[in-house]
């Protein structure tokens, strides 16, 4: 068991590592354009719900990558492995296109659309569209960084992580006061900081893809595109992506649905959702985990072994969990006001909904840890149907109860968050171990070119 433990961390600190620096850098960037007020807080907040559900709609094409790789490496097929790659860098580069497309025309009024007051989107817009942009770059690295775990480097993807995330770090607080010699551009310089910072992080993902990694698996090799082979790439991508779609237009119109209590109800929430994402860094991480042990096991036609490593990264982040959600119980409110210790009504909501989150977010944590262990063995119909009854029968008919029935505002906001949560992940844990694991097969393989 110890070894399999040690396994399991070699693979998830470097995933920890990479979104816990995403997760800081975050949070810093809120922090710095949270002292422009609560407006600000609240566009960054809105902001990252659309960047979130425009992240979801293509995400399954990266996530797809990911489980379909791992699969090929445990199996030595890299072959496969590389022909997957290729589509999948077809099918993302048109959809790149299309969300640059998107931003450029239509930010402000997708911003509208969130019921945002009208100085939020007369401010905001430019903002946005400059997210769009960097979002159309992040998805082509998402694909790369996929592969890059399917055959369990962690180590290279945490590596781009850490240097595209250091240079948004020092873009924002260059840009957004002025410092270093750059143009104090506000909350503009917070939108081109990240812009630059994925830019960067794509080009280092391509020369590490097509330079680094060509000697072991002939990544220039070129691949003609075949809708045939192609098809089960689009299939699979179109379940995960409507799947992480579900649950983030869900999110969307929950956030909808709180910004309907004022900008400062709205601040809060995103406040305690910054807060509430070093939770999530370790359920992602540990999921992503998951996707890779159980992946490469059911190509070596262990599926067995494969379960074993599912409940063992499921343990061992369920530790992390308890652990930084009694130090978040503890400090609650103090860590709420280092977002914002101006607006009374702001950081005190903060932290009763950082308090509710604290132990809660192991629920969370379930839903990364069981939903990577099912995208390994390719389970991703059972996945999608999950997500759509349980986001649209249970979060948002739940969410309009509690905050605009029962009047319960921001705190049944985050009730009704938490129960969607807690029963969607005890929904795959049950899913994970009532799996005929004996029986579990490799997805098949593309045509030979």
């Amino acid at each position: 068991m110890l070894q399999n433990w040690k396994k399991i961390l070699m693979l998830a600190i470097p995933s920890l590592l990479s979104f816990a620096t995403a997760t800081v850098i975050g949070t810093v960037n809120l922090i710095m354009v949270g002292h422009l007020g609560a407006l600000i807080i609240a566009i960054v907040g809105v902001s990252n719900i659309i960047m979130y559900n425009g992240f979801a709609i293509f995400s399954g094409i990266g996530h797809t990558v990911n489980y379909l790789v791992a699969q090929n490496y445990g199996a030595n097929d890299m072959r496969t492995g590389i022909k997957r790659m290729y589509y999948a860098l077809y099918l993302v580069t048109i959809f790149a296109i299309i969300l640059f497309v998107v931003g450029w025309f239509f930010s402000g009024e997708i911003l509208g659309w969130t019921g945002g007051s009208s100085e939020l989107v007369g401010v905001g817009e430019q903002y946005l569209e400059l997210r769009f942009f960097a979002l159309s770059l992040g998805m082509i690295s998402f694909v790369f960084h996929g592969f890059l775990r399917g055959i369990g480097d962690t180590k290279t993807s945490m590596v781009l992580s850490v240097i595209s995330n250091v240079i948004i770090l020092f873009l924002v607080y260059g840009l957004v006061f002025g410092h270093f010699g750059l143009p104090e551009l506000g909350l503009e310089g917070s939108g081109y900081a990240i812009l630059i910072g994925e830019f960067v992080g794509l080009v280092l993902a391509i020369y590490v893809y097509f330079f680094r990694l060509h000697p072991l698996y002939q990544t220039r090799t070129w691949v003609v595109p075949r809708l045939r082979d192609m098809k089960e790439l689009i299939t699979e991508s179109t379940k995960l992506g409507v799947q992480e779609f579900s649950m983030s237009l869900s999110m969307f119109i929950f956030t909808v649905f709180v910004a309907r209590l004022g900008t400062e109800a709205l601040a809060a929430n995103e406040v305690a959702l910054n807060v509430m994402s070093f939770g999530f860094m370790p359920a992602f991480a540990f999921g992503a985990t998951a996707t890779i042990l159980v992946g490469q096991e059911v190509g070596r036609g262990q599926p067995l072994k494969g379960r074993r490593a599912g409940t063992d990264t499921a343990i061992m982040g369920s530790i992390f969990l308890l652990v930084l959600g009694t130090l978040e119980f503890i400090f609650a409110e103090n860590i709420a006001m280092l977002y914002n210790n101006t607006d009374p009504a702001v950081y005190h909501t903060a932290a009763q909904l950082i308090m509710i989150s604290a132990f809660l977010q192991l629920f969370d944590g379930f839903l990364n840890f069981y939903a990577g262990g099912l995208r390994g063995i390719g389970d991703t119909t059972f996945l999608l149907r999950t997500s759509l009854v349980v986001a649209w029968c249970l979060f948002v008919p739940l969410s309009y109860v509690l905050i605009f029935v029962f009047d319960l505002g921001s705190i049944g906001a985050w009730i009704a968050l938490y129960s969607y949560l807690m029963v969607f992940g005890l929904t795959l844990m049950y899913r994970f171990y009532r799996t005929d694991w004996q029986h579990v097969k490799i997805k098949g393989a593309v045509h030979a070119t």
